[in-house]
């Protein structure tokens, strides 16, 4: 069990919380907070929404059309980094399945807490609300991109991790935004009222 002390402060989330039911694993997710360590600085914030995909059986999925180069990640040891590329902008996942399945959970946005300064360098706008509500500008204020794909993301020297401060907070679903084919089951999950989701 591995422990961070400092602006990031608690305990960093092992394999096992990962190797579950994507959806699971997205709700556990809210509230965590997620934390990139560039250089000599910590920058993150608050977890406030996300959407689970599955595997061949989920047609918004990455994975829908079976195993390739590209989505291979999602069939590997869950605790991953799953990083793809879409309208210029990087996507962060975290792999997270039970055994033998495939899925992922996407990060869609957070709730800046520290390392804001760094962060609006990485992508300057004039509201911080701007600043990491939706995938493609958190990855841009937390300098994610593909040399993280991969990347565990459950050890005290990873370069991206996420960690646990049992914070409990009332959740909204809603379907996953911008797929042509969705399940019928809702799974999008965001922190009721935050003013960081995604719009």
């Amino acid at each position: 069990m591995s422990t961070v002390k400092g602006p990031a402060s608690g305990r960093i989330l092992d394999g096992r919380f990962y190797c579950r039911d994507p959806s699971l694993v997205a709700l556990g997710l809210l509230g965590k907070q997620l934390v990139r360590r560039l250089d000599e600085n910590l920058l993150g914030g608050l977890i406030v929404e996300v959407e689970a995909y599955y595997g061949a059986e989920d047609p918004a999925s990455r994975a829908f059309r079976g195993l390739k180069s590209f989505n291979r990640m999602m069939w590997m040891e869950p605790g991953r980094a799953f990083i793809y590329n879409v309208h210029r902008y990087w996507m962060f996942n975290v792999v997270a399945h039970e055994p033998g399945e495939v899925g992922a959970v996407l990060v869609r946005a957070i709730e800046p807490l520290y390392g804001v300064d760094v962060m609006m360098k990485n992508r300057p706008v004039k509201n911080i609300r701007d600043l990491t509500s939706g995938p493609g500008r958190l990855s841009e204020a937390l300098a994610i991109d593909k040399r993280l794909n991969g990347a565990y993301l459950t050890g005290e020297d990873s370069e991206i991790f996420i960690l646990d401060n049992n914070l409990r907070m009332e959740v909204e679903t809603s379907h996953r935004i911008g797929v042509r084919r969705d399940l019928e089951k809702e799974l999008r999950f965001f922190v009721k009222g935050n003013p960081y989701i995604s719009r």
